[in-house]
């Protein structure tokens, strides 16, 4: 399973561990990705993704996922996260 946030696609980032004798040694920086269920309130259902700490902030501040989804675009998005953008999309035209 890759280390990719689902919504921000935030991943693994490559940088060095310095010792005290400056001695470089490659290392990976890793996102904190939690496994949560966001509410959509267009569909009415719950959704489970694997997010970063960082989008799950993101999409609080916006006001929700449907809000952040509506306002991110899409070549930053997995491939689930733009057919459930796709979704929301048609909801709302529909209403």
């Amino acid at each position: 399973m890759s280390r990719i946030c689902e919504l921000t696609g935030k991943g693994r980032q490559v940088g060095h561990n310095v010792s005290h004798a400056n001695n470089k040694t490659k290392r990976t920086f890793l996102p904190n990705l939690q496994n949560v269920t966001l509410i959509s309130d267009a569909l009415g259902e719950s959704v489970k993704l694997r997010v970063s700490m960082h989008g799950l902030r993101s999409v609080e501040h916006v006001g929700g996922l449907d809000n952040w989804l509506a306002k991110t675009g899409e070549d930053q998005l997995s491939p689930r996260a733009r057919k459930l953008k796709r979704e929301i999309a048609k909801k709302a035209v529909a209403a």
